[in-house]
């Protein structure tokens, strides 16, 4: 169960990081559409992981690569927005979240029939 403090930072970040993939995805990403669907924090604030919806990529475990790979520029525009709020910024962890695609599996498993 997270505090309420790792609440808070895990909206903080989702919003933030919202924004600076809305912001950079044309520059850095190809025009991919990049969603961060969920952030969790751990309990001693060091390292969130942040879930990723990718829509408009062909090879999305690719295009998750490339963002792990500029995660260093991401984190710093994430800590100039909230240099202020947070005393440490946390380690960013990128994961697919393939929620949509399960929703979808399940949906179709139920149309067949």
């Amino acid at each position: 169960m997270e505090s309420t403090r790792q609440q808070k930072i895990s909206r903080l970040l989702q919003k933030d990081l919202g924004i600076i993939f809305q912001q950079e995805s044309r520059n850095l990403f190809e025009n991919t559409l990049i969603t961060v669907t969920k952030v969790m924090v751990s309990k001693d604030l060091a390292i969130a992981k942040v879930y990723l919806s990718l829509f408009g990529s062909k090879d999305k475990s690719a295009m998750l690569e490339k963002i792990r790979k500029h995660s260093g520029e991401i984190r710093y525009f994430l800590v100039k927005r909230v240099h202020n709020q947070l005393r440490i910024m946390p380690e960013l962890h990128f994961h697919l979240d393939d929620s949509l695609d399960y929703i979808e599996n399940i949906d179709s498993l139920l149309k067949e029939k």
